[in-house]
């Protein structure tokens, strides 16, 4: 049996339709990161309702091949761009069918035999990378709980006989959003300047930025900043987002949150 609801599916596949079906292919540099965009968002959702393996991750990828996406010539660019996101159409529309005729339908007040509400936590989910700072991630939890998501916090995660990395994996690909907390609980300079050290975020949560960088993407990526740290410089386009004292911060996270498809009402931030 699916562990998604039937309803959660359909609505993360029609999503990616609604913005193929907004998209007009033209020559400029924004509208190919704009398709660019959408074959990401084709890939995640496709993924998350389906998972990585299977004939339709394969079909996929047929369709978003790199040599029948892109082309030397500007004109060739646009008909490939038109081509492919036609073919996409199909194969998403194809794929809501399935899902309403085979997957069965379910009752969202009786969960299924076998089944914990952990899946349904985890659909809700937002990974919070964190260093030293154990007062910040608390605070960023907290908020992310008062808007009904899920903070998956590593350590407080059960181990289940895996290695750290283990672990960090299985987790880290339950989720669609990635927040990373950026603390200055570091120190560090160039080599032989001493006298010139820079406050930084801790090693760990560089490595496991650039891991949901690569895995979710940019624009579901953000990391909080807090304080005066020397910043990323191969980083570029990810989100930054400064831990002001008038909690601007909170407004900022939610529609990013809000952009990468989660259901989110503004008036519960505030609600203690």
């Amino acid at each position: 049996m699916n562990a998604m609801p039937k309803s959660q599916a359909i609505q993360h596949l029609q999503k990616v339709l609604d913005g193929i079906a907004h998209y007009s292919p033209t020559f400029d540099i924004t509208s190919q990161l704009d398709f660019e965009k959408l074959q990401r968002s084709a890939d995640v959702a496709v993924t998350y309702v389906f998972g990585e393996e299977g004939k339709h991750r394969e079909e996929l990828n047929r369709i978003l091949n790199p040599t029948l996406t892109y082309a030397t010539q500007r004109s060739d660019r646009v008909a490939n761009e038109t081509f492919v996101l036609c073919i996409l159409t199909n194969l998403l529309e194809s794929m809501i069918e399935e899902v309403k005729d085979y997957w069965p339908d379910e009752d969202p007040a009786e969960p299924r035999s076998g089944e914990s509400t952990n899946a349904d936590q985890m659909s809700n989910g937002v990974f919070l990378v964190h260093g030293r700072d154990d007062g910040t991630k608390n605070t960023v939890a907290r908020f992310l709980e008062r808007i009904k998501l899920n903070p998956v916090v590593l350590q407080e995660m059960p181990n289940e006989g895996s290695t750290i990395i283990e672990k960090f994996e299985h987790y880290a690909s339950k989720v669609r959003f990635a927040v990373a907390l950026l603390t200055p609980d570091d120190e560090g300079s160039l080599s032989g300047d001493t006298s010139n050290t820079q406050s930084r975020a801790r090693q760990n949560v560089i490595f496991e930025l650039g891991y949901f960088v690569g895995k979710l993407g940019r624009d579901r990526t953000c990391a909080l900043v807090k304080g005066n740290l020397e910043m990323l410089s191969d980083y570029s386009g990810v989100i930054y987002i400064r831990l002001d004292d008038d909690d601007g911060w909170q407004m900022r996270l939610i529609q990013e949150l809000k952009s990468a498809g989660y259901d989110i009402d503004a008036n519960d931030a505030f609600i203690e």
